[in-house]
This record gives C-alpha cells, structure tokens and sequence, in this order.
C-alpha cells in the first residue's frame, strides 16, 4: 500500500511538472517589458506610447519600459522588435507610417515585412493631423497659403517627421489637390518640428494633433487646417480641410498599433490585448488623449490586423500618385 501510495504521488508530481512545462513559465515575472517606439522622445507616437504604458505596467503588475529607437520612418525600431525574442518583454509602438507605408515608399528600409514579421496586439490611438504655419507668414488661412505657393512654387518649405510617413502622405495629397508645389524637408522625428517652425527654419508642417496642439494654442504656430473630417474640440475655430473648396472627401487620420514578435505565444498576446483595452478605459488616459484630439483605441488584436492589411491595400493604388521619394 505504502509502495502504491508513493507511486501515485509521483506519478501526480511529474504529470503537473509535465503540465507546467507544456504550458510554459509564467508572464510576466520580475522581468520589465519594454514598448520600442520607434521615433525620437517627445513626438507623438511617444507621446501617447507614455501615457498608456504606465497604466499597462498597472494591468500587468510589471514596469513597461518606452525604449525610443528612431531613424528611417519608424523602420529601424520596427527591426529591432522583429529581431527581438518572441517572448511577450518586447513591444513596438507600430505606426500607420512604418507598418503600412514604408515598405512601399522607402523599400529599401525595410529588410523585412512588417504584417509577417509582427503579430498584432491592439490598437493604441487614432488622431487627426494639423498642417501648421510660422505666425510671421503673410497670410490668415490656407487658401492665402495657397495663393502664396502658386506665386512662388518652391520657395515655400514644409517639415515632417520623415519620407514615407503618413505626415509626408498627407501633405503630398494635400498639394496634388491643391495644385502647389511646396519643398519637404524630413525630420527624424516630430519632437524638433514645432520648434523648428516656430524658430523660422522651416515654413510650414504637418504635425500630428498631440505634438502641435499646445503650441497653437499658445499663439507661437498658426494652424491652417485639420486632416480629419471632424473639427477638433480643443480647437473649435479650425477648419477641416473637408470643409474648403476643392478638397472635399479629403481625410487622413494618423493610427498606432500596438505589435509584437513573430511567434510570440498566443496567450501573451491575448493577456497584452486586455491589459491594453483596460488601460484604454482609464479615465486619465481618456482624458489626456482628448486634451491631444487623439481618440483611444480598442478592440481584438485580429481587428487590427485586418484593419492595418486594409490600410496597406490602400496604400498600395495610393503611393504610387505621389511624390514620396523625398
């Protein structure tokens, strides 16, 4: 009986050291996880990427670190997620500009494929886009804009955060409907743009609402219009582009998703989609987006997928219109 009984026992121990082996070591442990954002600190993306983080850290009970990896449109911090383990410690802040027009605009940038090579999480945030002005430019609205590129075209000068981006997707089709020719100048990042404009190196850019918000409404950037085909609250008084002559139907919003490693196991990515959903629903992080015209995002790590395999088959018929070389 004695013998049976110690038989039993250790027949129960390996079945549940099998079990746990089968179901792998426990996520998360002591180890922090780290959320790549893929442009400088300040900008945008990384903007939003910290307001949620530290309340995703709350849902996971675990530090969720912002690691800025910047350079070529998002895609050198988009490689280094690629290449990291498929082990639920390493995220990326994926924006619209890397995942769904990079490859496309910049191919060489891309030595892999960002809809193969990252699994979706969630999406984090969508915002609408501010095409923003020196306040010593002659001029009161975009139509005066407008009349002052076509009098001298090339004079005028425009920054974004990079070739390829949607900032650069936006005001290119911006210019074909408005028949201008305006210079871009590409930034690494948008944290340096708004200074740069309200410092007189550079005319114009198109921002993201987060990033050029504070500074139109402290009076030291002109705001020409919204890309959105809503009028921001916070700034009641600026148009949408839609609302002027000629361009409407035009409407390009900015989106950021949250992804991970190729192989990253199921369940993590199911756990990351919750505490990402419930990390949404918090009212300070609700808030503070709506301060930046951004809306929270939501939903299944398949709705994201499938919405930013939309955007790249949009983008496909849409590049090759524009002039995103340079």
């Amino acid at each position: 009986m004695a013998h049976e009984r110690s038989s039993l026992v250790l027949a129960a121990s390996l079945l549940l050291a099998f079990s746990a082996h089968a179901q792998g070591p426990a996520w998360p442990t002591a180890k922090p996880v780290t959320l790549i954002v893929p442009f400088t600190a300040g900008g945008s993306v990384d903007f939003i990427a910290r307001q949620v983080a530290t309340k995703l850290g709350e849902r996971l009970n675990q530090t969720v670190v912002i690691e800025n990896v910047a350079g070529a449109g998002g895609a050198i911090g988009l490689q280094k997620a690629v290449n990291a383990a498929p082990d639920g410690y390493t995220l990326v802040a994926g924006p619209d500009s890397a995942i769904a027009i990079g490859k496309l605009a910049n191919p060489a940038a891309y030595r892999f494929d960002p809809l193969k090579d990252l699994v979706p999480v969630g999406m984090l945030n969508t915002a609408p886009m501010l095409l923003v002005a020196r306040t010593d430019l002659p001029i009161k609205n975009y139509a005066d804009f407008v009349k002052l590129a076509k009098a001298e075209p090339g004079k005028y000068t425009y920054a974004t955060s990079g070739v390829g981006t949607v900032l650069h997707l936006a005001m290119e089709q911006l210019k074909q409907r408005s028949g201008i020719f305006v210079t871009h100048v590409p930034y690494r990042g948008g944290a340096q743009i708004a200074n740069d404009v309200m410092g007189k190196q550079v005319d114009l850019a198109m921002l993201v609402s987060a990033s050029s918000i504070p500074h139109v409404r402290a009076g030291s950037l002109k705001a020409l219009g919204v890309t959105g085909k809503q009028r921001i609250a916070s700034l009641p008084d600026v148009p949408t582009f839609d609302e002027m002559p000629g361009l409407k139907g035009y409407d390009v919003l900015t989106w950021t998703g949250i992804f991970a490693p190729k192989g990253t196991p199921g369940a993590i990515v199911s756990k990351l989609n919750e505490a990402l959903n419930d990390a949404l629903k918090d009212p300070e992080v609700r808030a503070r987006l709506a301060e930046q015209g951004a809306l929270p995002g939501s939903g299944s790590p398949e709705a994201l997928g499938s919405f930013a395999q939309a955007e790249f088959a949009r983008n496909q018929k849409l590049v090759p219109t524009l002039n995103l070389k340079d």
